[in-house]
């Protein structure tokens, strides 16, 4: 049945040219279009995440070509409202420091990093304080502004213990031995200890001899040997050689002997107590003996 249907349908249908039908043809144009349609309808996720990586892309090669300019302008601005603030009268003009001896105020000024046109608005207290706090002899310190245009500098410096004498040069040290200004004639009344190694052992000493306040007497340096022991040096030119190990020892000896038969106040040159319970001594050489050695 189907079949007499179609042949009948076939039979009076009437061959027509398809360039005079009613409906025109699709144009390549309208297809691309569709093509387009059908591709935003079935990848429209795709397409929006490509879009937004390129749209990215090209953003950042944009900053990237005017970051100078950006930077330079910024600079510039950074600039121009720095001197404004400073035009009206908020310029630092007064720097007050205190509390300082080892520390010389050049170095302090360096640190605070302030210059003709900066203004108290503008100043980092914190990062200038740190900066100070960074000098060798600073144990701490504070910054603070006072309007309109001063600043405050109080610094604690650290407690010198001994000076120093190494290569020609003598140099203050706190208790751990650290290096923390340059003796210029201020701190004659420290102990003063010579020799590479001084200073790192130097407060150990000093401390052992504080037990003996009469050997302490006429004692010019505690001189460093080999970085292993010490020689106590006397005004008189007396030197007195001490153990490597045993110190507290040697020195409590050293300070019997001194009180039973003023040891040190004897015509001596060396004084030897580097061997346990031996004390062996140099006398000061006479005329007599000079001429004797000599050619």
């Amino acid at each position: 049945m189907q079949q007499v249907k179609s042949e009948a349908f076939l039979a009076g249908a009437r061959l027509v040219d398809p360039r005079a039908l009613p409906v025109p043809v699709r144009s390549p144009r309208r297809k691309l279009a569709g093509n387009i349609g059908r591709a935003w309808i079935l990848h429209r996720t795709g397409i929006l995440r490509a879009a937004t990586a390129l749209a990215v892309v090209a953003g950042l090669g944009l900053v990237y070509q005017v970051r100078e300019p950006i930077l330079d302008g910024g600079a510039i601005v950074g600039e121009a409202i720095q001197g404004r603030f400073a035009a009206v009268g908020l310029a630092i003009g007064e720097i007050s420091i205190s509390g300082q001896a080892l520390t010389s105020e050049q170095a302090i000024f360096d640190a605070l990093g302030v210059e003709p046109h900066t203004s108290t608005l503008e100043f980092d207290v914190e990062a200038a304080r740190q900066r100070i706090a960074e000098l060798p002899a600073v144990d701490a310190v504070t910054v603070r502004k006072t309007y309109p245009g001063d600043l405050v500098v109080t610094i604690t410096e650290k407690v010198p213990v001994a000076r120093w004498r190494v290569d020609g040069i003598t140099f203050v040290v706190d208790g751990s031995g650290e290096q923390i200004g340059e003796d210029r004639g201020a701190y004659g009344d420290l102990p003063l200890v010579v020799g590479d190694g001084a200073n790192d052992d130097a407060m150990v000493m000093i401390r052992a001899l504080d037990q003996f306040p009469v050997l302490k007497e006429d004692l010019v340096a505690l001189s460093r040997i080999a970085d292993r022991r010490w020689d106590l040096i006397y005004d008189t030119g007396l030197r007195v050689q001490l153990p490597e190990l045993g110190v507290a020892q040697a020195l409590r000896r050293l300070h019997s002997y001194q009180a039973d038969y003023q040891l040190l106040d004897r015509d001596v040159t060396i004084i030897d107590l580097r061997v346990d319970r031996i004390v062996a001594v140099r006398p000061t050489p006479t005329e007599e003996d000079q001429e004797t050695t000599s050619p």
